[in-house]
């Protein structure tokens, strides 16, 4: 993530390592399928940006075995400096506004990072700028606009009170500057940064128990947020809240859209 005071979801934070664990049950498999699609083996250089969590950096780490090396930077690393062994080097970093840890990398890897970072743009550069000529970039974000609902099942109250509640969290989150329509324009976006043979899919679950727990530790953790902002009441979170747990709902995460290219 990047440094600012404004950052809604931080990481320090109870909560953050009930989404970071959800995240991981979610969109791992789909991150481990595009890594072992690009060969990632032994002796490879990698950096892992945002690495806010340990599940994708611990398995670069199995990957590249002791003669690679998997640099793992966010601006708050206490929640992957556990991991903080060799092959894997943790450096707080900011990828919006510092020069890259290091060149030559053979894989850069950012996982829903770069939706938030206000100087979008010099870290897309700076991720290019660090890899070796033939490296590949895969890029994975969010696209909150393509999938804006919490439940695209609107058919009663509870699914209602869901969607507006998370009509409430894109307005913070656009308050602070993150991009909800980002997703959608990575493949565009690479290949006009000069990368090669650049492609992109996308994924999102529609019901998941993962989707549940992801939503309940999100809305405590800006709960004080929504109220303050005049966006739902205490009442309206405590019964989302219930909603959520008695597991009758089918809750859908917004789109991850992954992209990749080569550097020529």
């Amino acid at each position: 993530m990047t440094r600012s005071d404004g950052y809604l979801l931080d990481n320090r934070q109870s909560e953050a390592g009930q989404r970071f664990d959800a995240f991981a049950t979610l969109f791992d498999p789909t991150t481990f399928r595009h890594l072992e699609g690009f060969g990632v083996g032994p002796g490879w250089r990698v950096w892992e940006v945002g690495a806010g969590g340990t599940s994708v950096v611990s398995w670069l780490a199995k990957k590249v075995g002791p003669t690679g090396k998997v640099v793992a930077t966010d601006i708050d690393t206490s929640r992957v400096a556990s991991a903080a062994r060799p092959p894997i080097e943790v450096r707080v970093h900011d990828v919006g506004a510092e020069e890259p840890p290091g060149d030559g990398f053979d894989l850069v890897h950012a996982r829903l990072v770069l939706v938030h970072v206000p100087d979008r743009e010099r870290a897309l550069r700076s991720m290019i700028k660090s890899l070796r000529s033939g490296g590949r970039l895969l890029i994975e974000d969010a696209d909150p606009a393509l999938q804006p609902l919490l439940c695209p099942d609107e058919h009663g109250p509870e699914q209602q009170l869901a969607n507006r509640l998370r009509h409430g969290f894109r307005e913070l989150l656009a308050d602070r500057g993150a991009d909800l329509s980002y997703g959608r324009r990575l493949p565009r976006l690479l290949r006009e940064a000069g990368l090669r043979r650049v492609e992109a899919d996308a994924y999102f679950p529609v019901t998941s128990p993962a989707c549940a727990a992801l939503e309940s530790a999100t809305v405590r953790q800006i709960r004080d947020q929504l109220v303050t902002a005049g966006l739902a009441t205490d009442e309206d979170i405590d019964r989302h809240l219930a909603n959520v747990a008695s597991g009758t709902m089918d809750l859908a995460t917004a789109p991850m859209i992954s992209a990749w290219g080569r550097k020529a």
